[in-house]
């Protein structure tokens, strides 16, 4: 620690010195600034006179109560007693951090893997730590991996039928079917099974082209040589369920959305002679970027609870 002292010289002191004389200073008594400081009276004694020295004035006189600060002592005092309280509050702040007391976790996460996977562990990573700040950010997949390599989140959670992301780790939580649905319009298809041909003459509702499930789609149709081309595009998956509940077309949903959004008996699951291939929600992470000690904690969790899902 430097500090201007004699003449505008500058000294090299060490920080147990001042760290000696502020408990010195605070107790008013070396013996009760040696038993704070689990140390001896000759060694706190030894201290403060090297102090005294290397700032070429005194800072205490003795008396039979003790020792008081000089007028010189008591100018020190005002500056380390400061110096002290923001080193403590950080140390404080730092120990809540460490034990998830406080701090904030920033997750970017598609839609779908909100309502199917992410929201019982979010609801149990608050219970668990009501102090952590939590900001979760609705982005399409390659909004969130996006986000993630600028450093605007720390974790992301997301769908793809992908094993991973370039430059990133990426862990697989869980495998989510799909299946199509219709509304009462569409109802008697649902007593034959139908091809993706056939399915394609229908009017098809779908997320947006810029969204992962709009890709997964198009790639599984042109494996069959079936152009996908969605009459109604929705800005979000609750939307596709709304829409096809109200007749404007079939559409293809993540199975577990029906049972999260409790719309079983709203909208008609149609039998398909080939099962749509499931999706994965994935959880990834910068392998450069040291998570928080919050955004570890969480990250532990999804992969526990895409364990338990396994």
């Amino acid at each position: 620690m430097n500090l201007i002292w004699n003449g505008g010289k500058s000294v090299n002191i060490s920080y147990d010195h001042y760290k000696i004389f502020y408990y010195v200073a605070k107790c008013r008594s070396i013996t009760q600034a040696a038993s704070v400081l689990h140390n001896n009276q000759p060694n706190i004694t030894r201290a403060v006179k090297n102090l005294e020295k290397e700032l070429g004035c005194p800072l205490f006189f003795r008396s039979r109560h003790g020792v008081l600060l000089t007028p010189e002592g008591e100018k020190l005092y005002e500056h380390i007693r400061i110096a002290f309280a923001h080193i403590q509050a950080g140390e404080e702040e730092m120990a809540s951090v460490r034990t998830l007391q406080q701090g904030t976790v920033s997750i970017g996460a598609s839609e779908i893997a909100v309502y199917c996977f992410l929201l019982p562990v979010l609801a149990e990573y608050h219970r668990l730590y009501p102090g952590i700040h939590i900001r979760l950010h609705n982005y399409t997949t390659p909004q969130a991996v996006s986000a993630l390599k600028n450093g605007l989140v720390d974790l992301a959670v997301v769908t793809t039928q992908a094993e991973g992301f370039s430059e990133l780790s990426c862990v697989t939580l869980k495998e989510i079917p799909e299946i199509a649905v219709c509304g009462r319009a569409y109802a008697e298809l649902t007593k034959r099974t139908l091809s993706l041909a056939e399915l394609a003459t229908y009017p098809l509702v779908c997320l947006g082209e810029q969204t992962m499930t709009y890709g997964f789609y198009a790639g599984l149709f042109l494996k069959k040589d079936l152009l996908f081309a969605p009459s109604v595009e929705a800005a979000t998956i609750d939307q596709i369920l709304l829409l096809v509940e109200n007749d404007l077309g079939i559409g293809f949903i993540p199975e577990d959305l029906l049972k999260v959004t409790g719309k079983e008996g709203s909208v008609c699951t149609l039998h398909l002679e080939e099962p749509l291939p499931s999706r994965k929600i994935c959880s990834v992470r910068h392998p450069d970027f040291s998570l928080s000690a919050a955004a570890g904690r969480l990250e532990k969790m999804l992969r526990q609870a895409g364990a338990g899902s396994a």
